[in-house]
């Protein structure tokens, strides 16, 4: 094979985080993969660069300011202080638990990422490499599958500012949902999975799911039943990725490796060898346009470093040349007893071959492929290198004389023009889709309850400094939080929708349950007729771009759903108005019993019956 310029982006630090002792991902799977690279002689044949890491600001390029500050400041102590509607123990998800260093580790790999793509887009290579890299289930604002950061969205952002067209191919075993999700509804990236479905996290990735609005179409899933073998992965793999390429015509393209898929891993069900997930990156590699190699998936250790080691030999044209007996290195004991560079097929049937659906599968996909409109195109522009600020010297860290006040407001005012800019372009398909956003609440809640009698309204303070009011209104919170499946069980779960949105997977355990509600919420009702679908044709629908937070002329401001509530409640007895400071509500003169005119909205609600200090009535002001 012809000789190729690669970029090797690795960093010594990867080996030193984990996920936790019992966790399946092991960072330590990048330090042994490159030990192998390092024994076999790899890295003088290609250019070794160790990347800065990822700013929070290069990360909100994609992800919301909230969730990337978030993920900042998480640590596993501060478990217990996650903002969250509810006073019942919630527990992090274990997919996706906090972790001493996670922030570390995000702008790490997803720093390696946003560098390999900028060096590429320079033509300063022709192939990069960052196994640390490949997290393609984290969204815009959730972790999701072991992923926080999605590095490979980030990274085909900054191909797009030079390149019209980018081509991203998954072969890891779990479908690439969140690569997928964010390019949704544009042609200028065609994303093809190829991944197990069925009772298998995510749930998602039918052939059915093709893209919206102007990316209808590009976004292609090719769904596998387990036992998938080497002969069945590339009688499907060549052809439908070489007429992708022909009518796409990608101008550089991002190959997602997740080793998931490789034979005797812990998480995965195909049957795939080591040379046959490699011929994957080796036949892509022949169309000669530049590509970026990216990790992912992989939970034996051992296998997913010998498939790497292998795959980076393949990318540098020398695969002919690799002994498959292994040469002494610092882990040389764990492989054992063979000690050979290989990953060898175990006796799991092939399902794809005994009912024929492997034909079908790759009938639809062409057929997706003859309805698509080749090579689209975007107008030319000269795109700048790098930001306006960053041009004239500014920086983040030198802006000053921000107050909280001044962040409040530019965050409500991102939110707002997002929302807007959501529903005006999606008006037309809202009755179809759900956003993912949808699941969380975007602001906090400032609910409370606003009785007929002052006696009521204090008891119902009690009962909110006690827990009992949490209890009853956390079920509204919690019933409009969607079904998750988790990586590690298959099994779906209820996520929490707490305050920010920012969705770690938080669920509720099962020995808690909370009181059923009179009536449902639309949300709850909407995630019902979904499961009823769901049972019915084993399918359901793929929901985005819709919120739950509407804004509400009455109030002045946006309200989530449970809000919208409590707020008509408010204005049937009164209306807020604020006095020094506070929010008060002023009795309109119905439903209100003589001397309960115009109590203070109290935002700390205390436990006593008495006022608390500071509290008046606007009665015993006035006199």
């Amino acid at each position: 094979m012809s000789q190729r310029r690669v970029s090797y982006y690795y960093d010594p630090d990867v080996g030193a985080y984990t996920y936790g002792p019992q966790h399946p991902m092991r960072p330590q799977r990048m330090k042994i993969t490159h030990e192998l690279v390092s024994v076999y002689g790899m890295l003088d044949k290609m250019t070794v660069l160790r990347a800065k890491r990822a700013t929070a600001e290069q990360m909100t390029r994609f992800h919301t300011d909230e969730y990337v500050d978030f993920l900042a400041r998480i640590a596993p102590e501060l478990t217990h202080d996650v903002p969250y509607h509810g006073s019942y123990p919630m527990a992090l998800h274990e997919d996706n638990p906090p972790w001493e260093g996670l922030f570390e580790f995000c702008s790490l790999s997803a720093g390696g990422s946003i560098a390999a793509s900028q060096r590429i887009a320079s033509g300063a290579t022709d192939i990069a490499i960052n196994w640390a890299g490949g997290l393609h289930h984290a969204k815009k604002r959730e972790a999701s599958g072991f992923c926080y950061i999605n590095d490979i969205v980030l990274g085909i952002l900054e191909m797009l500012r030079v390149f019209p067209r980018v081509l991203y191919i998954d072969i890891d075993c779990h479908h690439g949902d969140g690569v997928e999700e964010a390019f949704y509804t544009t042609n200028r990236v065609m994303t093809c999975s190829f991944h197990k479905f069925g009772e298998y996290f995510p749930g998602t990735g039918t052939q059915d799911d093709k893209g919206r609005g102007e990316g209808r179409g590009y976004a292609l899933n090719v769904p596998f039943k387990d036992g998938l073998g080497d002969d069945s992965l590339k009688s499907v793999f060549e052809p439908v990725i070489r007429r992708v390429i022909e009518v796409f015509q990608p101008c550089s393209i991002v190959l997602q490796c997740g080793a998931d898929s490789v034979a005797g891993d812990k998480l995965g069900c195909f049957n795939v060898t080591m040379n046959g997930h490699s011929n994957c990156v080796q036949f892509v590699r022949s169309f000669g346009i530049p590509f970026m190699m990216v990790g992912g998936g992989g939970y034996t250790v051992k296998n997913v470093a010998r498939t790497w080691t292998y795959e980076t030999a393949c990318a540098l044209g020398v695969e002919k040349e690799i002994d498959p007996v292994l040469p002494w290195n610092e882990y040389f004991e764990w492989f054992g007893p063979r000690y050979r560079l290989e990953v060898l097929p175990n006796n799991m049937e092939d399902l794809n071959v005994r009912d024929s659906s492997l034909n079908k599968v790759r009938e639809i996909a062409m057929q997706q492929l003859q309805e698509i409109t080749p090579a689209p195109s975007v107008a030319l522009q000269d795109v700048p290198k790098e930001s306006l600020g960053h041009h004239l010297g500014f920086s983040s860290h030198e802006i000053s004389g921000h107050d909280r006040l001044d962040e409040q407001l530019a965050q409500h005012s991102r939110f707002v023009y997002n929302l807007n800019d959501s529903s005006s372009t999606s008006s037309d398909e809202s009755s179809e889709y759900d956003s993912d956003a949808s699941e969380y609440s975007q602001s906090r809640s400032r609910s409370r309850h606003v009785n007929k009698s002052t006696r009521t309204k204090r008891a119902s303070r009690k009962a909110y400094s006690s827990g009992s009011y949490a209890q009853q209104n956390s079920h509204s919170a919690m019933t409009r939080g969607k079904k998750r499946m988790s990586i590690m069980t298959n099994q779906w779960v209820d996520a929490l929708a707490y305050e920010f949105g920012l969705g770690l997977g938080l669920h509720m355990p099962s020995n808690n349950t909370l009181p059923s509600a009179a009536s449902p919420t639309p949300s709850t009702r909407d995630s019902r007729e979904g499961e009823r679908e769901r049972e019915k044709t084993g399918k359901t629908k793929r929901r985005f771009f819709e919120s739950s937070a509407r804004w509400d002329e009455g109030a002045g401001r946006v309200l989530v759903e449970h809000e919208r509530g409590m707020y008509e409640i408010e204005r049937d007895l009164g209306w807020h108005t604020v006095v020094n400071g506070r929010r008060w509500i002023e009795s309109s003169g119905s439903g209100r019993g003589d001397g309960d005119e115009g109590r203070e909205g109290d935002e700390s609600i205390g436990g006593d019956d008495e006022l608390g200090e500071g509290e008046m009535d606007i009665d015993d002001e006035e006199s």
